[in-house]
């Protein structure tokens, strides 16, 4: 009697390896997240005197461009699915609201600095320099790869057979995008 031997196919190496770097990026969020409910409650006063509020207007805005690029990346992924350089103008959408919400970021932190409000100024100073900070070195490294992504596109690399990195990709924007709400309230609103 033959037994049938049944293959599972093997993982594809770069969607683990994206899974694992998000999970080790997961635990440095929550490092940082951690740090800021431990410390916060610390201070006699939130912002401390002399330091000035956070911009939570400017960055609501910021924060719309961001979550419309879930979809725009999204769009880019279905797009890669149906045809050939399909996903070109909606990686290109993505990659200009991430563009917005950095340039926002940009000009909060210059007007911040303007007011005193430094890394060394404060706990509550650096608490928010390195917690938004390391958020937005994350989606400067998201626009990179969606520049990687779109140059692959515009070279024909990808189509509805074979459109692995515009599917990570959308993965890593995801999950930028994902994390950027909880810091949004916990820094800017409570």
């Amino acid at each position: 009697m033959d037994t049938v031997v049944a293959h599972r196919a093997a993982p594809d190496k770069r969607t683990f390896g994206l899974v694992v770097f998000l999970a080790a990026e997961s635990m440095t969020f929550a490092g940082l997240i951690s740090a800021h409910i431990i410390l916060r409650p610390g201070q006699e006063a939130w912002p401390p005197p002399g330091q000035p509020r956070l911009p939570a207007g400017m960055t609501a805005v910021a924060t719309a461009f961001l979550l419309i690029s879930a979809w725009t990346a999204y769009r880019a992924l279905s797009r890669a699915g149906e045809a050939q350089g399909a996903e070109k103008p909606w990686l290109g959408a993505t990659w200009a609201l991430g563009a917005l919400f950095l340039g926002i970021q940009g000009v909060e932190w210059a007007q911040l600095i303007g007011h005193g409000l430094t890394m060394t100024s404060s706990v509550y100073g650096a608490l928010f320099y390195t917690v938004i900070g390391f958020h937005a070195l994350h989606v400067a490294i998201g626009m990179c790869i969606l520049s990687v992504t779109s140059v692959k596109a515009l070279a024909g690399r990808y189509g509805p057979d074979e459109h692995t990195g515009v599917r990570l990709c959308a993965v890593y924007w995801w999950y930028v995008v994902l994390v950027w709400p909880t810091l949004y309230v916990l820094v800017y609103l409570l």
